[in-house]
């Protein structure tokens, strides 16, 4: 069997109609980051619910302007001259990351003069409750964003919007405590703006997350500043939980009383969040256990496994997992939530195959969206 991703439209459009409530009940507008999701084929079923999409790219303000059909909300570390230009024809909104780029591309702005392009600053807040260092954008020395004490009282010409992102897979909460932080930093320039964009990580399709919460946090900002039009550009939001990676097991190996299943997909080539987060997923029908439990005495007894994926990467697995059956080679592997972020961060190390991609429309029927070839993995190298 082949692995595949499979998205199930249903789940898909259950988070698209909760994102939308929130859009409407805040008077806020809420875009897809392709960062996390780029799955092009399914943008028909997005552009039902929100009409514009966020890049980090030229090739993702491409896809913006080519696939989605709108114009790029596009922010970048660091744009290159050549290419700034292309950015500039697929995007409405430009961020720079620093005054400096922003004056040094200011002339190539100059050029685009015509074109409906809004341009902004991303700031720096200096406070996040991101956990994870990796993923904290606002730790001390940080790349990203102006600090207040470097910007001046009256903003660059043309600068007409801040944007800020300082979340991941975040509550409500998180968003309150950032706005306390970003309001008495940067609030006397907001007269000057037009829009503020609060970026991503607002995880608003989690069970758990307090959407009332979140709406009305939304309503207080839009009320402190009714002239700002106010952007969300999540990612993993759109589609948590909106589909598994479906694998198989090949073969299962034994050291020191430690049982491995090999599998036909890489935690490395295909599940690389699981060992930058790091953080082990769900596997359906299997109970998830402490690191240490493949090596315990019982664990043939108890069916506890490591899994581990098929790349020479020494560190290619996770574990451990308890079953209610011994596995065996051939036997079916669900990995729970695994198209966001997941999708669209796979590798070909090794030159191990990506997953094929299929889409399980709301009426049950499967679309194999797209499967690859060995010709992909050669392109790469040309």
């Amino acid at each position: 069997m082949r692995p595949y991703y499979l998205l199930q439209e249903s789940l898909l459009r259950r988070n698209l109609e909760l994102i939308r409530r929130v859009a409407d009940e805040a008077d806020v507008e809420i875009i897809l980051a392709f960062k996390a999701f780029a799955l092009w084929r399914t943008f028909p079923i997005f552009r039902e619910y929100i009409r514009h999409t966020t890049a980090s790219s030229l090739c993702e303000a491409r896809l913006a302007f080519e696939e989605f059909g709108s114009l790029a909300h596009t922010y970048s570390p660091a744009y290159e001259e050549d290419e700034f230009g292309e950015i500039l024809r697929c995007s409405g909104h430009v961020t720079f990351n620093s005054l400096s780029q922003y004056e040094r591309l200011r002339p190539v702005c100059q050029r685009f003069a015509g074109h409906p392009v809004s341009y902004g600053l991303r700031v720096n807040p200096e406070y996040s409750e991101i956990e994870t260092e990796l993923y904290n954008p606002c730790a001390p020395g940080s790349r990203f964003g102006v600090l207040s004490e470097q910007l001046p009282d009256v903003l660059p010409t043309g600068i007409e919007g801040f944007h800020c992102h300082c979340h991941c897979e975040s509550p409500a909460s998180a968003l309150e405590h950032t706005l306390v932080h970003l309001e008495e930093k940067f609030g006397r320039w907001f007269p000057q703006l037009q829009w503020l964009n609060l970026g991503g990580g607002h995880l608003m399709t989690r069970k758990d997350y307090d959407v009332a919460h979140l709406i009305n946090i939304l309503r207080g900002l839009r009320t402190r500043h009714p002239h700002l039009r106010i952007i969300l550009e999540p990612g993993s939001a759109f589609a948590w939980q909106t589909g598994p990676l479906v694998a198989e097991v090949v073969d299962i190996v034994e050291n020191h009383g430690i049982r491995t299943a090999i599998l036909n997909v890489s935690f490395t080539c295909h599940m690389p969040d699981c060992l930058e987060m790091p953080y082990q997923p769900e596997v359906r029908g299997a109970e998830s256990l402490p690191f240490e439990a493949a090596s315990l005495p019982d664990a043939r007894e108890r069916n506890i496994y490591r899994l581990g994926g098929n790349s020479c990467l020494s560190g290619d697995y996770m574990g451990s997992w308890r079953f209610p059956e011994p596995l065996h080679v051939g036997q079916e592997i669900v990995f729970e939530d695994m198209i966001h972020y997941t999708t669209v961060k796979t590798t070909m190390f090794n030159g191990i195959m990506h997953p094929s991609i299929v889409l399980e429309h709301a009426d049950g029927t499967r679309e194999t969206l797209r499967e690859y070839r060995y010709e992909d993995y050669r392109d790469r190298m040309d």
